[in-house]
């Protein structure tokens, strides 16, 4: 939600405390059973002033879906243009995703389990950009398919694992655990790509070729 003519910086920064507040308070407790009674208690806020912040509760439920999907989203465009092997690509596209989650547990939480919560316009929009990050993950993993590097297999059951695998993370994962975006992704593609590959395949290779990628877009 854009910021009304008028209202200075602190409108804003306040705003973002808000739909913070409201991501955590979501995902401990759910959308349905949150209301406006305790985000305002938890914004030190009543009611009216909430209102001049936020709009409606599901204007906070669109804005946190947006703080998730906006970015990936973005990341993944980027990432699905670039000049690369697609199996590379797969493997940047998967710790771009699992950095998103662990940098917004609370906001994924939210994410998984409420959107049914939107309505009209503002789940259609929802569900057409899952549609698109679904896409560009079901193109990469037909590229690789088409280039020889993974097996022929159903791309859309592919496709459905990569993300199972990735975006069940949130339900155990702690920020600032054991465990960041790197590592998990190197070890959920070397776990899926290992079965995904050709024979021929240099699975082991990965990492090497990703560290080569990277030496020359730093460069």
């Amino acid at each position: 939600m854009p910021r009304p003519p008028g209202h200075g910086p602190g409108y804003e920064i306040k705003r973002q405390e808000i739909i913070d507040q409201a991501a955590a308070l979501f995902a401990e407790h759910g959308y349905a059973a949150t209301g406006i009674a305790e985000l305002g208690q938890v914004a030190g806020l009543a009611k009216g002033a909430l209102y001049y912040y936020i709009g409606s509760k599901e204007n906070l439920l669109v804005e946190i879906q947006d703080r998730v999907l906006g970015p990936l989203l973005t990341a993944a465009r980027q990432i699905a243009a670039l000049d690369e092997d697609p199996v590379l690509r797969l493997r940047l596209l998967s710790e771009t995703l699992l950095g998103n989650i662990l940098a917004r547990l609370d906001h994924i939480w939210v994410y998984e389990h409420d959107y049914r919560h939107l309505r009209g316009a503002n789940r259609a929009r929802l569900l057409r950009q899952r549609r698109e990050f679904e896409k560009i993950v079901l193109d990469l993993l037909a590229e690789a398919m088409e280039a020889g590097a993974f097996r022929r297999l159903d791309p859309r059951l592919a496709m459905l694992q990569f993300l199972n695998l990735h975006n069940h993370t949130y339900q155990w994962a702690h920020r600032g655990g054991q465990w960041d975006a790197e590592f998990l992704s190197r070890e959920y593609c070397a776990t899926l790509f290992s079965g995904f590959c050709t024979s021929g395949y240099d699975v082991a290779g990965l990492e090497k070729r990703l560290a080569d990628y990277r030496d020359r877009s730093s460069a």
